[in-house]
C-alpha cells in the first residue's frame, strides 16, 4: 500500500469517520482522439466504464444492470460527467472505497484503506512493447467492432467465478492461466465476471460472445462484437467475498425467494412419457409415504416442436393429472419447453408471418437439427415472441395447473450444444455454428442474452398470473433453466448444470462447477442427481443423492440404462426408472433417510434463501469465502486447486459437506478450516453430522467413516438451531 497524491488527503478524513465516501465527482470523460471512455460512480464502491470508437455511447445499450441500482450512488445520470479529460490527460474520480485514476490517459483502480492510503486493485495493462490496453478492431461493413480490454494482475494472484464450466475437466475454483471462451451452451455457461483474492470483483456487462483470458500478469476480456465495451468493478477487503456479493448484486439484482414447496425433493427422469405414468408415478409415492415437492415432465410431451402443448394422444386432460398429483402428494407439476420450432408445428405459419422467430444471415433461419427435422428458434429477445410464447403455455400448461416450467435447449445461437445437426450422428463433422440474428442483435454479439430474455419471458408470464408484482421479492413458482447471463437470479427461476456425465469424478467436479457460478452471483442452482447420461451403478447414485441433500435444490434428473425395451412413442421414450425405489430395497431405505432429512433442512435453507435475497449472501459457498483469512491452507490449496478444499463446500454458514467421490470408499478424508476469531467467539467447534463427535477449531485434516447412508458433513452450532433456521 502507498499513499498517492496530497489532493486525495480527504480520503482519511472519510474513513475515520466511518462514513461513506460520497461520489466527489458525477463521471469523467476521457477524450482519446476517436475514443471516448466514460467513468461513472455505480453502486457502493463500484465504478462503471463504458468505451466506445467514433460517437458517444447513446447509454441504451443492452446491459444487465439495474439502473437505477438497488443500493448506492448511481442511475438516472445518463452519461453525465464534470470531468473532461483531454488526449493524454489526468483525472480522478472516488465513490466509497474505489478509486478511479486516469494517468496520462492510462486508468487504475484503488481501494482507499482505513488509514488513507491507496491499494492498487488493477490497472489497464501497458509494457514497452505491448498492444493498447484498449484494443479496437472495426469491420468497415458495420458500426460494430471487436476489442480487446487487458488489466494488470500478479502472478500469484487468484481469480473465482467466470460463471459455470460444468463438464467434465475443469476442477478448478481459482481460474487463473485459464482462457474461458464466452459462449454458451449445454453444461457451459460463462459469464464475463470474476472475484479476486486481491479483494475487487470485475463484471464485463457485455451479452456478446468473446473469451476471458487469466494470463500471468495479464487479464484480457475479448468480445467478438460490440457498440459499447461496458464493464463495472467494485472493492472491499480481501477475504470479505459476501461484501463483493452483496454489492453486485445491488447492480445486478437479488434472488426473490423460492416458495417453500420447491426446496423439497424433485422427481424427474427422461421422460414419463404419458399421464398414466403421473399418475401411476404419484400413486406410487402415496403408497410408499414418501414426500415428494415437484414432479416433472421432460421434453417431448408435445407432438411437434413448437406446439408448446400437451400431445393429445398422450396427454388427454392435463388437468385431471395435475388434480389427481396434488391429492396423491401435495406436489406441483413442471413441464419442458424447448424454443425449437418445426415446420410442421401448428405455430410455425404465424411465428414465420409475424417476424418472431429467429432469422439467420445467410439463409431461412434453420439454425439446428433435432428427431429428424430441422429446426428454427423462437426469438425470445423479441417482446411480441415472449407474449406469444406465454400466451401458449398459459392455454396450454398454467390453465391446467402446471405452473411451473423447465427452460431446456435454450442456450442460443444452435440447440443447446457446441456443435451443429444435434441428434444426427454427423454432428462431430465441424460446422461452423449458425450466424443466428435476433431482434436484439446477432449471436455474436448479443447471444448470451437469449437465455436471459427466455427467463424473462416466463418471468414476466408468472407475474401477469399471480399476485405479486415484478418487483417482488418473494416467487409463487419458479422456472429451472439451463443457460443464464448476468443479473439472470433477480429472476424466479434456477440454473442446473446440464446433461452432466454419470461418473465419480464428474460427481465431484460438479462442486467446482456449483461454487464457482455461486461466485458469479448464481446461488439458485443445482444439478441432475445421479448425473444425465450413463448411469448404470445404484452406489453412484445413492452417493450423488447424499450430496444433493445439502445443494440449493434437491432434483433427481436423468437417462438410465437398463434392460428394458424401448418404447414406441413419436420420439422413443427411455423406460429405464428413476424413482427412489429403483434402486434396491436396501438404497431405497438410505434414499427415504436422505429424503426425510431434505424437508428436517427446509427452514434452514428457507432462511439461506432469505439472506441471499436481502444482501446476496452466497447459499453453496466455497472454502475461500469463509477461511482464507484464517486458515492459509485453505488460501494456498484454493489457489492450487487443491482437491481437498476444492472438493468441499458449505452450505451456508454453518454446515460443511465433503461428498465421497471414489467408488469403493469406506472413509474419507476432510479438511476442516481452521475457524475465525468470530466463529470461537460464539464457541463454535466442528462437530460430524452423524457421530457428533466434536473434532475442534479445525486447521487440520481428519478420516471419517463413510457409508452410503453417511455422506461426509460438519456442522457448527447447534443441530436445534439449523433445524429451525435459526442462524
Amino acid at each position: 500500500m502507498l499513499n498517492l497524491w496530497a489532493v486525495f488527503a480527504l480520503a482519511s478524513v472519510a474513513c475515520a469517520t466511518g462514513d461513506y465516501f460520497q461520489p466527489n465527482s458525477t463521471g469523467i470523460k476521457l477524450q482519446n482522439g476517436f475514443e471516448r471512455v466514460f467513468i461513472q460512480p455505480f453502486g457502493n464502491n463500484g465504478m462503471r466504464v463504458r468505451a466506445s470508437i467514433m460517437k458517444d455511447p447513446t447509454g441504451n445499450e443492452l446491459s444487465a444492470l439495474l439502473d437505477p441500482p438497488l443500493e448506492g450512488p448511481g442511475g438516472n445520470a445518463g452519461l453525465s460527467y464534470d470531468q473532461l479529460v483531454p488526449f493524454q490527460g489526468n483525472g480522478t474520480i472516488r465513490n466509497g472505497n474505489i478509486v478511479a485514476d486516469v494517468a496520462l490517459g492510462v486508468i487504475s483502480f484503488y481501494r482507499v484503506e482505513t488509514d488513507g492510503s491507496w491499494t492498487l486493485l488493477t490497472a489497464e495493462y501497458t509494457d514497452d512493447k505491448a498492444l493498447y490496453s484498449r484494443y479496437y478492431t472495426q469491420d468497415f461493413r458495420t458500426p460494430s467492432f471487436s476489442a480487446e480490454f487487458a488489466f494488470t494482475s500478479d502472478p500469484d494472484e487468484q481469480f473465482y467465478g467466470v460463471g459455470q464450466q460444468a463438464c467434465c475437466k475443469d476442477n478448478s475454483i481459482n481460474k487463473k492461466g485459464q482462457s474461458i471462451d464466452l459462449i454458451n451452451f449445454n453444461s457451459f455457461v460463462p459469464i464475463p465476471l470474476y472475484m479476486s483474492n486481491k479483494g475487487y470483483m470485475q463484471f464485463f456487462n457485455m451479452p456478446s460472445q468473446g473469451r476471458m483470458e487469466f494470463s500471468p500478469l495479464r487479464t484480457r476480456f475479448v468480445t467478438s462484437e460490440a457498440r459499447v465495451v461496458d464493464y463495472w468493478i467494485t472493492a472491499a477487503e480481501p477475504g470479505d467475498y459476501d461484501s463483493l456479493q452483496e454489492q453486485y448484486t445491488a447492480v445486478t439484482g437479488r434472488q426473490p425467494t423460492p416458495p417453500d414447496f420447491i426446496l423439497g425433493y424433485q422427481q424427474s427422469k427422461l421422460r414419463y412419457y404419458n399421464q398414466t405414468q403421473i399418475m401411476d408415478l404419484a400413486q406410487r409415492f402415496h403408497d410408499e409415504q414418501v414426500n415428494v415437492s415437484m414432479i416433472v415432465v421432460d421434453f417431448f410431451n408435445w407432438k411437434y416442436q413448437g406446439d408448446w402443448a400437451f400431445d393429445p394422444e398422450y396427454w388427454p386432460d392435463p388437468a385431471v393429472m395435475t388434480a389427481t398429483v396434488k391429492n396423491l402428494t401435495g406436489a406441483e407439476m413442471m413441464v419442458s419447453l424447448w424454443p425449437s420450432v418445426e415446420d410442421l408445428s401448428v405455430n410455425y405459419l404465424t411465428l414465420q408471418e409475424q417476424g418472431l422467430l429467429a432469422t439467420t444471415r445467410d439463409g431461412t433461419g434453420i439454425s439446428d437439427s433435432f428427431a429428424g427435422v430441422y429446426t428454427r428458434l423462437i426469438d425470445s429477445t423479441n417482446p411480441g415472441a415472449r407474449e406469444f410464447l406465454w400466451k401458449r403455455l398459459n392455454e396450454s400448461y398454467y390453465s391446467k395447473g402446471i405452473h411451473n416450467f423447465w427452460i431446456d435447449q435454450a442456450d442460443g445461437g444452435t440447440l443447446g450444444e457446441a456443435w451443429e445437426n444435434n441428434g444426427q450422428v454427423i454432428n462431430t463433422i465441424p460446422y461452423a455454428r449458425a450466424f443466428s440474428q435476433y431482434f436484439i442483435g446477432t449471436q455474436e454479439g448479443a447471444g448470451k442474452m437469449y437465455p436471459w430474455l427466455h427467463q424473462q419471458a416466463i418471468n414476466e408470464g408468472l407475474h401477469n398470473l399471480t399476485s405479486s408484482p415484478a418487483s417482488s421479492t418473494s416467487c409463487d413458482y419458479m422456472s429451472l433453466t439451463r443457460s443464464t447471463f448476468a443479473g439472470g437470479q433477480r429472476y424466479c427461476s434456477y440454473l442446473w448444470s446440464g446433461d452432466t456425465l454419470s461418473r465419480f469424478d464428474v460427481l465431484l467436479q460438479q462442486i467446482t462447477s456449483g461454487v464457482s457460478v455461486a461466485a458469479s452471483g448464481i446461488s439458485s442452482w443445482t444439478l441432475d442427481i445421479g448425473g444425465f447420461t450413463g448411469l448404470d451403478g445404484k452406489e453412484l447414485f445413492v452417493r450423488w443423492f447424499g450430496m444433493g441433500t445439502f445443494l440449493p435444490y434437491m432434483r433427481v434428473h436423468g437417462d438410465r440404462l437398463c434392460n428394458l425395451p424401448a418404447v414406441s412413442t413419436p420420439f422413443a421414450a427411455n423406460p429405464c426408472p428413476n424413482e427412489p425405489w429403483s434402486y434396491g430395497e436396501e438404497n431405497f431405505v438410505i434414499i427415504k433417510k436422505y429424503i426425510a432429512l431434505r424437508y428436517q433442512l427446509a427452514p434452514y435453507i428457507k432462511r439461506l434463501y432469505e439472506m441471499l435475497q436481502e444482501t446476496g449472501r452466497t447459499l453453496m459457498r466455497p472454502l475461500y469465502y469463509d477461511f482464507s483469512l484464517s486458515d492459509p491452507f485453505v488460501a494456498k490449496a484454493t489457489g492450487a486447486n487443491n482437491p481437498l478444499v476444492a472438493h468441499q463446500f458449505m452450505m451456508g454458514p454453518r454446515i460443511l459437506v465433503s461428498p465421497v467421490g471414489v467408488q469403493g470408499a469406506t472413509m474419507k478424508e476432510v479438511y476442516l478450516p481452521r475457524l475465525p476469531e468470530s466463529y470461537l467467539e460464539q464457541n463454535f467447534t466442528w462437530t460430524h453430522w452423524w457421530t457428533e463427535k466434536d473434532y475442534g477449531q479445525g486447521g487440520l485434516s481428519v478420516n471419517v467413516s463413510a457409508p452410503l447412508d453417511q455422506i461426509p458433513v460438519f456442522y457448527l452450532g447447534s443441530k436445534s438451531d439449523i433445524f429451525s433456521g435459526n442462524i
